[in-house]
């Protein structure tokens, strides 16, 4: 039986939630989900550190050795240098991304935070609730906002022109911010008069919607017997 086979979710759940306890309890939660977090970057960023906590044949030695140095560099708690020592003597460390990641669902898990799908994307909760994507680019957030957005209003934070331009041009929303509170999105603020509603349609009325928009227009023509030649 391999060892990933030996070392189950179930166990990982179990080191994960006696970190949490401990962290919660001395209250220290905060502090030491940042500091797993910074430990998961390092092990995803460096392939030669992951080769390394990953490699059965390193001795405790080696390993305790090289957690502390990380531990002393990076000012860790102490609380979380203990954890990490105790699952090297356990020779657990092996499992270490595991665990983390465990750890890091767990706190969000407790705060009342769900993984969320492609069907929460273009959800309306109406209440409390938001779903949140981490995007690479702006060309990734633009896509996902034209495709799964409300068309209503979107807004970009940025000191970079040419990013919020870009946003500004290709967001298909009806009202498109650049550092700007989207409580504006009113027809009042728009100087419409009181707002009836809010169309979201490419043809007019667009966006906020006031009793001027509302009104269509009559032709009242008259002639002695104009035609059309």
């Amino acid at each position: 039986m391999t060892k990933n086979t030996e070392f189950s979710i179930t166990s990982a759940e179990r080191y994960s939630l006696a970190l949490f306890e401990l962290a919660e309890e001395s209250n220290l939660l905060i502090e030491i989900e940042d500091q797993a977090l910074s430990l998961l970057d390092l092990i995803n960023q460096s392939d030669d550190f992951c080769n390394f906590v990953k490699d059965p044949t390193i001795n405790q030695e080696d390993l305790l050795k090289a957690i502390n140095t990380i531990v002393e560099n990076n000012k860790l708690n102490t609380l979380f240098k203990n954890f990490l020592n105790f699952l090297i003597k356990k020779r657990r460390f092996f499992f270490i991304e595991r665990i983390l990641k465990s750890f890091i669902e767990t706190c969000s898990r407790k705060r009342g935070e769900l993984k969320a799908t492609s069907q929460d994307w273009s959800k309306e909760y109406l209440d409390p609730t938001v779903s949140v994507k981490s995007v690479k680019n702006l060309d990734e957030a633009i896509l996902h906002i034209n495709k799964y957005g409300t068309m209503h209003t979107d807004c970009i934070i940025t000191q970079n022109k040419k990013s919020a331009n870009k946003f500004l041009k290709y967001v298909k929303s009806s009202i498109a911010m650049h550092n700007t509170s989207t409580q504006f999105a009113d027809g009042g603020e728009f100087g419409f008069g009181g707002e009836i509603g809010i169309s979201t349609n490419n043809l007019p009325p667009r966006g906020p919607v006031g009793l001027n928009q509302l009104v269509s227009y009559k032709y009242k023509i008259t002639s002695k017997g104009s035609i059309r030649k």
